[in-house]
């Protein structure tokens, strides 16, 4: 039991420590020199890298951050996979969601507060859609779908990245997904929402930037 106790222990540091991987910040620092959280909104994250950057970056973080959370979560397939240690006493069917659901929170807490980088970071919204697609990849896609739609519609990331965050608790329900899912889609939903109130405050003043346009304080760190 202490083995395969220290295995899951392990895979919950390294699922950390993938979320805590500063892509964004990388990016902006070796192809601009600058400190992307001083910049934009301050975020590490994806729609951050698009402004500062422009598209092709912007996407390369998207990815990779979303590849993160991919990771984290395959970690656990493969250990209840591969691995032959596991106790008599542990049911495989219960202890693989609740791993999984735990090696996901650590990727998005690691992905927003960032231990490479003073537990500072991004918003966790594409790290958190990489764990959903492989968590569940019809509720992934489903929570991608909103997100895309209101985006088309809005042209506001941040409006969409909520919108996705409310969905998917719906979409883990209606997909009768183990009730560690569905609690995962709500806390991880609340989570990404409270990462985003500093947009909600401007888009209820109207004033959050669509897509192509600039924030109001380019050049100021959010508190």
């Amino acid at each position: 039991m202490t083995l395969w106790l220290s295995l899951c222990g392990l895979i919950l540091v390294t699922a950390y420590l993938l979320g805590s991987f500063p892509t964004g910040y990388l990016a902006v620092k070796l192809l601009k020199g600058i400190d992307i959280r001083e910049v934009g909104s301050g975020s590490t994250g994806a729609t951050n890298v698009l402004r500062t950057l422009g598209k092709a970056p912007g996407a390369f973080v998207l990815a990779v951050d979303c590849l993160k959370g991919v990771i984290a979560i395959a970690l656990v397939y493969l250990l209840f996979k591969y691995v032959d240690v596991i106790p008599s006493t542990v049911n495989p069917e219960v202890w693989q969601s609740w791993l999984v659901v735990l090696a996901g929170s650590a990727a998005v807490l690691g992905h927003s507060k960032s231990i490479f980088l003073g537990f500072t970071g991004g918003k966790s919204v594409a790290t958190g859609l990489g764990i959903l697609l492989t968590m569940n990849w019809q509720g992934g896609l489903a929570t991608a779908g909103v997100f895309a739609v209101v985006v088309a519609i809005s042209r506001i990331v941040s409006l969409s990245s909520i919108s996705g965050a409310i969905a998917v608790s719906v979409f883990m329900i209606l997909l009768h997904q183990p009730l560690p899912y569905i609690l995962f889609g709500i806390t991880g939903g609340l989570y990404v929402i409270a990462r985003h109130r500093g947009n909600i405050e401007r888009l209820l003043q109207g004033t959050e930037p669509k897509l192509g346009q600039k924030t109001a304080t380019e050049t100021q760190v959010p508190s």
